[in-house]
Formats: C-alpha cells, sequence, structure tokens
C-alpha cells in the first residue's frame, strides 16, 4: 500500500487545510491536461487523488494510519477496484469523494480562465465596441459634441436578459442528456460531476425566450450624444460608459470606445501637446531683427525676431499648444523661422546686395570649411 503522507509531502499530523494545500499545489503541477503525453506524470497524479481521498476522508484516513501502524484494519480498503494499471481508465465522481471539500478542490482545479464562474446562470458583463470617428483639426483642440448612430443591444425585457423563460413542462436537459450528470475526460482520467445546466435535476423548466429568440438581447438603432474632450490627438480613445454590448442574466453592459481619426492641417502640426509650424522672413529680418505676427490656434501673436537669425531657428509661444489631456495646462507653439532669397529684383536692389556682398564675402564665411 502506498503512504498517502509521503506521497503528499506532509507529515501524519497534518491539519485537513494543509493536506488540501499540498495537494492542490501537486495536482496543478501533475494534472495532465498540463502535461499532455506524459504517463509518469498521469500516474503522480492518481496517486495524489488517491492519497487526498484518503486522508480527506476521516473514517478513511483512521483506517490507514491503523495500516501503517501494522494492525488488522486492512478489511477497510477491501473490495476496492485495482486502480494501478497505468492503461485503466481512472473514473472519479466528485459528488462521492471527500464531501464538498473534495469536489472543491476540483472545481478549482477545471475552474473556466478568466475568473469566470461556469455558471451559465451568473450574470455577465456586455462586450465592449470601438468605433472611429473623423473629427477635423480644431475639433480635436476645442473639443466638441456630437452624436453617433449605433447598431445598440439592450436586454430582453420579457426574460430579463437570460435568453429563457419558465416552461409549461419540464424537459430533460439536452447537456447531460437527462442524467443529472456530465465527465470531463482528460487522458485516461475521467471525472464526473453535476451538471451546471439542470444543477443535478436532469429536467429543464425553461424554454427559450419567443421575444428575443433565445439570445437575451434586443437589437436596434440608437442614436448615441458623445462628447470629445479638448485636447485628444489622432487614436485617442474616448470611452462612454454602458453604450456597449448588452450583458447577459442581468449583467451591465460593455462600454462603448471612440477612436479618434483627426485630420491635418496645411499650415499647424502637432506633435504630442505641441504644435509647430514655419514663417517665412526676408533676409533684412533676419539680419536686421524685427517683431512679426503669426498664426496660433487662438489667433495672432506677436513673435520678436533678434537680429542675426539663421533659417530654420525655432522660437517658443509658451501655453499656446494643445490641452493637456491628463494634468491640465496645454502645451508650446514653436514657430520656425525660414529666411527666404528674393527671386525677382530691379536694379536698386541688386546694387544693395553687392554692396552687402563687399562687406559679408561668402568666401569669408566659407573660409574654416574642411578642404
Amino acid at each position: 500500500m502506498q503512504n498517502c503522507y509521503e506521497v503528499l509531502g506532509v507529515p501524519r499530523k497534518a491539519r485537513l487545510a494543509d493536506i488540501k494545500k499540498a495537494y492542490r499545489k501537486l495536482a496543478r503541477k501533475y494534472h495532465p491536461d498540463l502535461n499532455p503525453g506524459d504517463r509518469r506524470a498521469e500516474e503522480r497524479f492518481k496517486q495524489l487523488t488517491q492519497a487526498y481521498e484518503t486522508l480527506s476522508d476521516a473514517d478513511k484516513r483512521r483506517a490507514h494510519d491503523q495500516q501503517l501502524d501494522g494492525g488488522g484494519a486492512r478489511a477497510a480498503g477491501a473490495g476496492r477496484p485495482d486502480r494501478g494499471a497505468p492503461d485503466a481508465e481512472f473514473g472519479v465522481d466528485l459528488g462521492d469523494l471527500g464531501g464538498g471539500d473534495f469536489a472543491s478542490v476540483f472545481s478549482e482545479l477545471f475552474r473556466p480562465r478568466g475568473g469566470e464562474t461556469g455558471d451559465r446562470n451568473a450574470p455577465r458583463r456586455g462586450e465592449d465596441v470601438t468605433r472611429t470617428l473623423a473629427i477635423g483639426f480644431f475639433d480635436a483642440l476645442r473639443g466638441l459634441t456630437t452624436t453617433l448612430d449605433l447598431d445598440a443591444e439592450t436586454a430582453c425585457p420579457r426574460c430579463g436578459g437570460r435568453g429563457e423563460v419558465q416552461a409549461r413542462t419540464r424537459r430533460p436537459c439536452p447537456t447531460c442528456a437527462g442524467t443529472g450528470r456530465v465527465s470531463h475526460l482528460s487522458g485516461a482520467l475521467r471525472f464526473a460531476s453535476a451538471c451546471r445546466a439542470c444543477g443535478g435535476e436532469g429536467t429543464l423548466g425553461t424554454e427559450g425566450c419567443g421575444e428575443c429568440r433565445g439570445t437575451g438581447v434586443l437589437k436596434r438603432r440608437e442614436t448615441v450624444r458623445v462628447h470629445i474632450p479638448a485636447g485628444v490627438d489622432d487614436g485617442s480613445r474616448v470611452r462612454v460608459a454602458g453604450k456597449g454590448r448588452a450583458g447577459r442574466n442581468g449583467g451591465p453592459s460593455g462600454d462603448l470606445f471612440i477612436v479618434t481619426q483627426v485630420r491635418t492641417h496645411p499650415f499647424f502640426r502637432r506633435i504630442g501637446d505641441n504644435i509647430h509650424c514655419a514663417v517665412p522672413i526676408s533676409i533684412s529680418e533676419a539680419a536686421l531683427g524685427t517683431r512679426i505676427d503669426v498664426p496660433t490656434i487662438d489667433g495672432r501673436a506677436s513673435v520678436r525676431i533678434p537680429p542675426g537669425t539663421e533659417s530654420g531657428q525655432k522660437f517658443r509661444l509658451r501655453g499656446k499648444g494643445a490641452a493637456i489631456l491628463r494634468g491640465g495646462g496645454r502645451g508650446d507653439q514653436y514657430v520656425e523661422v525660414k529666411v527666404t532669397t528674393p527671386r525677382t529684383v530691379d536694379e536698386r536692389a541688386r546694387h544693395l546686395l553687392r554692396e552687402l556682398g563687399e562687406l559679408q564675402p561668402g568666401d569669408a564665411m566659407r573660409r574654416d570649411l574642411p578642404r
């Protein structure tokens, strides 16, 4: 016989909570679903299940301890099927082993991922919906309120979003074929538990809702009024709570997420929360300095150009950028100056340019370039 304490790695005086903790940890490690094709893991899982079955039941544990002590309690194990053959199917009925505590361990092992309870009648939140919205450059900067036409869903008022209503007569449960039990196969292991669809009764007292055709929801067109806050950028996500898909079984609706697509502007260019633009200045303005008016998203603003300004130099206007969505305030505007060369000049202008060239010859400016 196997020593169940050694199999689970616990001392003989271990409490039931410690035994359960050890079993859960080892069962997850050696579960056949996590070790496909591994016969050793499968056999180890069988041993763990048998050991926990024994130690989680007070009478079976007492008989097991007597056997370990050399007592005459072998009769406690008489008549049990041989579960040691590696090719035999090992059947476990969660309703018959160790009471609710044993079943609770297996329910944790086979619980659906993502935190779902697996109860088909439990309230479920509706799915989120994503829509794109094209807006203008200044609409993104200043914000706007608009409307969207949606293919909306609402919970069916007749069945409350369950998709089924009370039937006049009970009918066999299609999930368990009227047996009240369902089996879960994992390699050579078979686990049986009460059918969740009918609660183990084998029959159902409900039928599909005729109002929603069993879907639990009704579809309709809905016009939704949405507010786009100031400062959104291309690809920003705006959440409208409760305007997604309808929930099931009384669960809340999902949310609507609006993804903004911002059109470009011919003059302004946005980078993050800052606005960029380029303005031309003449050679004399760059050399002598001046003050110019430049467009901003709030109107025109004055910018001082100091003497000796180079082409490509940038000047910052504080607080003239886009609104900052998180944290408040606004970004800045950067004005880049482009020194332009006159294309057509009269004789007097040519004379002045020649005099300027004599005062600042180009050869002297290029003297330090590598040869």
